[in-house]
């Protein structure tokens, strides 16, 4: 499912980022008392009440953009307001209606999305009852916030959510396995495509960042419909400057929430890169099945799979379990195993096994293990059970679960693993005291 998206817009340094961080329970934006601080959007995933949805920070617009800067961010603004469901429009009570408020609210208006004016440093009674003046902008509902103190947020949230729509299904039908293809710009993520899917669905060119949205292509492997979702690469947030590319990683990264295994597409001519690992490491955290694909294998002299294997391995330790293909998209070597590895990894991710073969591989690996103790207080792990597939997950019932530290939970998962394989995919374990639900 597609979570709604809420873009919040204003002018500079009306506490964008400090609403954005209020409502996502953590410092996500960077917050200074100076204007322009916000220059790239940051992305952050909300929840209210049940209802999740993805806010998009923006830079604070400027009447007459003379620089370079305030030009993408202006850009990044379009961008935003235009890919956005619902739209929070946040001004300072403090300073009244102002020039950049009007422009903003006639851009506003001109977009017909569901927007909330939320009148911020509203500190106290006062500052609350000033906010009436912002209904001269004629966008509707005015709510005082501070989202300094938190003051008023709840209730802005509480407006929210009925104006956002519901998530979006998909069309494929849960038949379909669903396969994100992802990594840096100009790895060969389109080609790549082209390739498995034996003509050209999408546009390849040697410029990076070609792709812009993430671009769906269904289509039938022997029998089993596939959908293979291209996405725009993604770049450090530091190289990341036009509005339109900077909104394609957060498309990039949906597409990854969208899919059931995600194909990771590293460039073998060159070393991989922190932002390789990132988004491994995106993969990982969002529990998706992950293939490791070394592509432009033609053009590397070393071709000794062995050594290359164990240099990946180390690289991207933390999703050991993520197998390796070495493919050319512009020969077709080792494309046709693809898929293959596809299926396999979706096969191992909806793999049901009984309590009785999860409890007895769980139960030989803690009696086989010195048992994790603090002070005169020993772990005893009682039973456990899978309680969930696609991503399999194990719900595991012990007497005192703080005394189950990351290294240990690691070993176990290590043990489920060679008892039972699951590869390419993350395991999901779940530790609770005797007694829990």
């Amino acid at each position: 499912m597609s979570k709604p998206i809420v873009a919040i817009v204003g002018k500079q340094n009306v506490g964008k980022s400090t609403l954005l961080n209020r409502i996502a329970g953590k410092p996500l934006a960077i917050v200074e008392d100076e204007p322009g601080t916000t220059r790239d959007r940051v992305f952050a995933e909300a929840s209210w009440r049940g209802v999740s949805f993805t806010l998009v920070d923006t830079g604070g617009l400027e009447l007459q953009p003379r620089s370079t800067v305030a030009r993408g961010v202006r850009e990044q603004i379009e961008a935003a307001i235009s890919e956005a469901d619902a739209i929070i429009f946040v001004v300072d009570v403090r300073e009244g209606v102002t020039p950049p408020d009007l422009e903003m609210a006639d851009r506003l208006r001109r977009a017909g999305k569901p927007v909330l004016v939320a009148a911020n440093k509203a500190d106290n009674a006062r500052r609350e009852a000033e906010a009436v003046e912002f209904y001269e902008l004629g966008l509707g509902e005015v709510l005082p916030v501070s989202a300094h103190h938190g003051r008023g947020v709840g209730e802005l949230l509480d407006s929210l959510v009925p104006r956002l729509p519901p998530p979006t299904p998909e069309e494929a039908g849960t038949e379909a396995i669903r396969v994100a293809i992802v990594g840096r710009p100009n790895v060969g993520k389109s080609m790549l495509l082209n390739a498995m899917v034996g003509e050209k669905r999408s546009i390849v060119d040697v410029l990076p960042g070609t792709t812009r949205d993430a671009l769906d292509t269904l289509f039938d492997f022997q029998g089993q419909n596939v959908l293979l979702i291209d996405t725009a690469g993604i770049r450090r947030r530091g190289k990341v400057t036009s509005g339109i590319e900077q909104y394609s990683v957060i498309r990039a990264l949906r597409a990854i929430d969208r899919a059931d295994v995600a194909l990771l597409v590293l460039d073998a001519t060159e070393p991989a890169t922190t932002q390789d690992t990132h988004i491994a490491g995106y993969i990982q955290q969002a529990a998706k099945g992950i293939v490791l694909i070394m592509n432009k294998w033609d053009l590397v002299e070393n071709k000794n799979t062995t050594e290359w294997n164990r240099r990946i391995k180390s690289q991207f330790n933390f999703v050991a379990y993520a197998p390796v293909l070495y493919t050319s998209a512009k020969t077709g070597q080792g494309v046709d195993r693809i898929m293959p590895q596809v299926q396999q990894v979706y096969q191992e991710r909806a793999k049901r096994l009984t309590t009785a073969r999860v409890n007895d591989v769980i139960q030989q690996a803690f009696a086989a293990h010195t048992r994790p103790r603090s002070g005169r207080r020993q772990l005893n792990i009682l039973y456990a059970t899978q309680a969930e597939a696609n991503p399999p997950t194990f719900v595991i019932f012990a007497n005192d679960t703080r005394l189950i530290h990351f290294s240990y939970r690691r070993y176990l998962e290590n043990q489920l693993r060679a008892a039972f394989g699951f590869t390419g995919t993350p395991l999901r374990l779940i530790f609770k005291t005797r007694g829990e639900e």
